[in-house]
């Protein structure tokens, strides 16, 4: 337990950091409808930054989960309100699509050799390209009020998306953790020649993450369209690289092979309050792109020089 305590504390204190700088910048940060709102953001972005986090363990990146949210929300929207779809049919749907999305990037990944950047940037294009051949381009409303309720319900008074990320989060624990293909990612992503001598089929573990990212993109197209009520080829533009923040805020390492999935939905979560602040002080949208990049660029910087930082204060303590 306190391996895990320290591993959490980094995420855990910027979180806070950037929490008190936006409590002391707006005064209605604080306010229990902003705080509700909060909650509603980071579903959507800790969801997808799961499937970000095992690519990346993997050794990987994931460039394309905004353009397949596109994609699959015109399905979603497609099958319920032209063609008569029940919801549940459809949610399957729209989860086995984006399964499907994700074997296409893990396959040309692992098995085609196409190094994975290469890969999602053209699925980037490609999903979201497909996305405006349906309905001529424009977005689909109105397609059920009972699928509002999916995510504006609550229980015990606490929002559905709440549980949702709760239960995604364990089982992606529990996934890494404690299961075979799980610890293979870790291993594949630290080091792929070495797992490769001990026998790891890292094509196969290479398949897996991509195919859960792709089922993460499923889940959280579903979300966007319950939250929106509708589907539109213009959904999820930056989601993939709030995603990859995330994942990197926490803790998980470009290289691969090191991270928490746990300190992930942290970094969501900081994400969300960076953007949620600028928005309060009314920062342009442009400003706030800037922001987040320059989020990124600190966040992997403290990344690769984890080891100079770790042994100058080291030093200094002496």
């Amino acid at each position: 337990m306190s391996s895990f305590l320290k591993e959490i504390a980094g995420p855990s204190a910027a979180l806070l950091l950037v929490a008190l700088l936006v409590a002391l910048t707006t005064r209605n940060f604080l306010d229990p409808g902003n705080i509700s709102n909060l909650i509603l953001q980071v579903s959507i972005v800790a969801i997808i930054a799961i499937g970000s986090t095992m690519v990346i363990l993997a050794g990987g990146i994931d460039l394309s989960p905004g353009s397949a949210i596109a994609l699959m929300t015109m399905v979603f929207a497609t099958l319920i309100k032209f063609y008569g779809w029940p919801l549940l049919p459809a949610i399957i749907a729209v989860l086995l699509l984006g399964l499907l999305l994700g074997l296409i990037n893990g396959a040309l990944t692992a098995y085609v050799r196409i190094p994975s950047f290469i890969t999602t940037l053209a699925a980037l294009s490609a999903f979201r390209g497909v996305a405006f051949m349906f309905n001529n381009g424009s977005p689909i409303f109105q397609l059920s009020p009972v699928l509002e309720q999916l995510f504006y319900s609550s229980v015990f008074g606490i929002p559905l998306p709440l549980f949702y990320v709760v239960i995604c989060y364990g089982l992606a624990y529990w996934f890494l953790t404690y299961t075979a293909p799980g610890r293979a990612i870790y291993a594949v992503g630290g080091n792929a020649n070495a797992a490769r001598l001990s026998s790891i089929n890292v094509e196969r573990v290479q398949l897996i993450a991509f195919a859960i990212a792709g089922a993460a993109a499923g889940l959280g197209a579903i979300l966007m369209s319950a939250r929106l009520n509708s589907g539109s080829p213009n959904y999820g533009v930056g989601l993939e690289l709030a995603a990859i923040a995330a994942a990197v805020i926490g803790g998980t390492s470009l290289a691969g092979g090191r991270g928490n999935v746990i300190n992930t939905v942290i970094g969501a979560m900081t994400i969300v309050v960076v953007q949620n602040g600028l928005n309060l002080n009314a920062v342009p949208t442009s400003a706030q792109n800037v922001v987040i990049g320059a989020i990124i660029i600190i966040a992997v910087g403290i990344d690769m020089w984890r080891s100079e930082l770790l042994g100058f204060f080291a030093r200094r303590n002496k």
